[in-house]
């Protein structure tokens, strides 16, 4: 019998809590619509968020994290620097994450992206169109042609990011644009996917299509065959 996928949401909670209009949609936080959403695909669920103490991201709780999910947007520079390194550590070791909107812009991926992970972008309530451009992929898994969301916010190209081991979907908004919205990675053992939609001020956690892509993408970086690696000064093998 296969062990439970451990998954850590992580938020700063903090729109919810100052914004009537995102507690009303999210009232359980966006961390707990997710985790409600997770939970129901059978997977360990835990939230942790900013305020917290040490955000909520202790040693234990990264030792117990098979895959990390990050939500940040308006306190990204309030992450200590010693909490990002330790979660690069992990990931590096094998842990999974999974970047969603503006997660672009925290210190985490940035920091695994070596890259600036700017972008072009507008508030106007667009229709996206989510092209699924890599349809064999266990992410894409159950999500037909593409999914559409009524309304988003707009994330347009250039986007600073590295060319994705692996590009997932890519999206259309009625503004005209296209972005890259799905995107694959590895760094050291861990598995990296950044997916966009998510804006706080609109209901796209509730998205049954959004919420199976999440689930898809904790299955995949779930670390499967990661080990301690010998590294430093060692003796030869041949005598």
């Amino acid at each position: 019998m296969s062990t439970a996928i451990r998954v850590t949401i992580w938020n700063e909670y903090r729109h919810e809590r100052e914004m009537p209009e995102v507690a009303k949609i999210y009232p359980m936080g966006i961390h707990g619509t997710i985790a409600q959403a997770l939970d129901d695909q059978g997977l360990t669920v835990r939230t942790a968020t900013l305020d917290e103490p040490q955000h909520g991201l202790n040693d234990e709780v990264l030792a117990n994290t098979d895959v990390l999910i990050w939500w940040g947007h308006a306190a990204h520079n309030e992450v200590s620097d010693e909490i990002v390194t330790k979660v690069q550590q992990r990931v590096l070791a094998g842990m999974g994450l999974i970047v969603l909107h503006s997660g672009h812009f925290s210190k985490i991926f940035k920091r695994l992206m070596g890259t600036d992970c700017d972008l072009k972008w507008r508030e106007s309530n667009d229709k996206e169109r989510l092209w699924v451009v890599a349809p064999g992929h266990p992410i894409t898994e159950g999500i037909g042609d593409y999914i559409e969301l009524e309304r988003e916010e707009m994330y347009g190209e250039p986007f600073g990011i590295p060319t994705p081991d692996t590009l997932v979907f890519v999206s259309w908004f009625t503004g005209g644009e296209v972005f890259r919205s799905g995107a694959c990675y590895t760094r050291g053992q861990g598995k990296i996917f950044y997916f966009r939609p998510g804006h706080e001020t609109l209901p796209t956690y509730h998205n049954a299509e959004v919420q199976k892509v999440i689930a898809n993408a904790v299955r995949w970086a779930a670390p499967t065959a990661t080990r301690e690696l010998i590294r430093g000064n060692t003796r030869s093998l041949e005598k």
